[in-house]
């Protein structure tokens, strides 16, 4: 072989080398920039990204579910806010319950998870301002309930106090008194006295006067009569009074009253025992309050 002949062999063997070689080069380039994936591998990538939505939903879930107890009392807006939220958690509930999911069913899980957590935040603002409402509306009833409070409370007073004027008005009033102090004898013979050791019988007269709020029926008088020392003279019987206490009275009398009409009392007081000296008041009662009064003085040594 000549020279020349062993220098273009040398030269295609060269060449050969490099293009095995550049080939070589592109082979390793691609292989780096696009690596072989295997179906094991596409696997655990489509698993990775399912627990990831998964971990998602959950988190959005039991928000969704501590709304719903604590407002379990929603307006109609609410509600259908809250019932689309429902739905939308339904469907992904059903692509992430799935064996096989596609990365397409995923990629839609994803984009209904991102839709489901801006309508949870629009509820949530939504819940705060339903809240707020609430509130003002609570304070206001509570405010009209303490008006209401105040109110009953004015009318019930206002009712007690009407019925009290009422039950005073009908009270009867007695006036021009005359109280005389008599000595009357077995044979029913009397004469007037002041002498105290003489007189056995106070006669009391007054005038119950008109009325135009006490119904015509019978009334109650009581009448009281108290000694100079104070000690009340009666058979010990009491009635109980407005102002005064119980009270002993040495007569009781019930008179047929007729409404705006004046009516004239007439009565004596007896006394077993001797009177003695000084005044005596005669106090008239009607309908527990003390309607008139009247003192005599009885003397020593006169007739």
């Amino acid at each position: 072989m000549s020279n020349e002949s062993s220098g273009n062999v040398n030269k295609i063997l060269i060449g050969v080398l490099i293009v095995a070689l550049i080939g070589s080069w592109i082979y390793f380039i691609n292989s780096k920039s696009e690596p072989v994936i295997t179906p094991e591998a596409k696997l655990a990538t489509v698993d990775s990204s399912k627990n990831i939505l998964n971990a998602q939903f959950i988190a959005a879930t039991v928000q969704i579910d501590s709304l719903t107890l604590q407002n379990n009392q929603l307006s109609s807006v609410l509600l259908e806010k809250t019932n689309e939220i429902k739905k939308l958690k339904s469907n992904i509930a059903n692509i992430l319950k799935k064996q096989n999911t596609t990365n397409k069913e995923l990629a839609e899980a994803k984009n209904m998870i991102a839709e489901l957590n801006t309508k949870l935040a629009s509820l949530v603002d939504d819940l705060g301002k339903e809240q707020l409402k609430n509130k003002v509306l609570t304070a206001k009833n509570e405010d009209l309930t303490n008006q209401n409070t105040t109110l009953n409370t004015n009318l019930i007073s206002t009712t007690k106090e009407k019925d009290r004027l009422q039950d005073i008005g009908s009270t009867l009033h007695a006036s021009t008194f005359n109280i005389e102090s008599l000595r009357v004898r077995e044979d029913g013979s009397e004469r007037k006295t002041t002498n105290a050791k003489r007189a056995n019988t106070i006669r009391v007269s007054f005038q119950l006067d008109k009325n135009k709020i006490t119904p015509t029926g019978p009334q109650d008088i009581y009448v009281c009569l108290t000694n100079p020392e104070g000690k009340p003279i009666g058979e010990g019987n009491s009635f109980k009074t407005r102002e005064d206490g119980q009270r002993t009275f040495a007569t009781k009398l019930t008179v047929k009253y007729v409404q705006n009409e004046t009516s004239f009392i007439n009565f004596d007081i007896k006394e077993n025992i001797k009177l003695i000296v000084g005044e005596y008041k005669v106090e008239v009662y009607n309908n527990g309050f003390k309607i008139g009064e009247s003192k005599i003085t009885l003397r020593k040594g006169l007739f």
